[in-house]
């Protein structure tokens, strides 16, 4: 049961890579997507790896995923200029393509598994530990530092991404909130004698 589950799965990741890049339509495309990202939680629950799981569904599917469906469905792109844009380079895509297909193979073709990694593994994941405790206790234990320099590098590049987009538009009235709170109601209002058949 456990092969066939994964030939089922690996198919299906497959399968949906494949029809991710050459699908037609974009939202096709991403839905393509999910079933690919839905696989390979699937295949990663087959390698003991449930966390890794739950966080590939939760986090890919759940939210990158959706928001790229949503922004899709939401923006109005032509198509049609797009596919011609994307034709014009279609030989240096294939050329690429090629050479990685190449990688790939020559990869795979020499890939030896070492005799020591079972006992890698073991030394990381002790026996009678599950892998979500294993990986907490790597991360927040091991490599504490390593793992909040992380975040803060992602936290510099995410605010030096949203200083560097930030643009002030001078043609937008902005709401002053101490200027509504300081103004002086006389001079807020003004009365005007607006004789009969005349305008302001």
């Amino acid at each position: 049961m456990s092969v066939f589950a994964f030939y089922l799965f690996a198919i299906a990741t497959i399968t949906g890579g494949l029809f991710t890049v050459i699908s037609r339509h974009p939202v096709h495309s991403v839905l393509w997507l999910i079933l690919a990202f839905l696989s390979s939680a699937g295949l990663f629950v087959l390698l003991g790896a449930e966390f890794v799981a739950m966080l590939l569904v939760i986090v890919y599917v759940g939210a990158v995923a959706v928001l790229f469906l949503f922004v899709v469905m939401m923006l109005d792109i032509d198509f049609a200029e797009l596919k011609a844009q994307m034709a014009k380079y279609m030989p240096l895509a294939l050329l690429i393509a090629l050479i990685l297909l190449m990688q790939l193979v020559m990869a795979f073709g020499v890939w030896e598994t070492a005799d020591t990694a079972e006992a890698a593994r073991l030394a990381v994941t002790p026996a009678g530990v599950h892998n979500t405790e294993a990986l907490g206790l790597l991360l927040y234990d091991r490599y504490f530092l390593l793992f909040q320099l992380a975040g803060l590098i992602l936290l510099v590049a995410m605010i030096g991404a949203i200083v560097l987009t930030l643009r002030h538009r001078k043609d937008i009235k902005r709401q002053n909130v101490l200027a509504q709170m300081w103004r002086d109601p006389k001079k807020a209002l003004e009365m005007r004698d607006v004789k009969p058949g005349q305008g302001l």
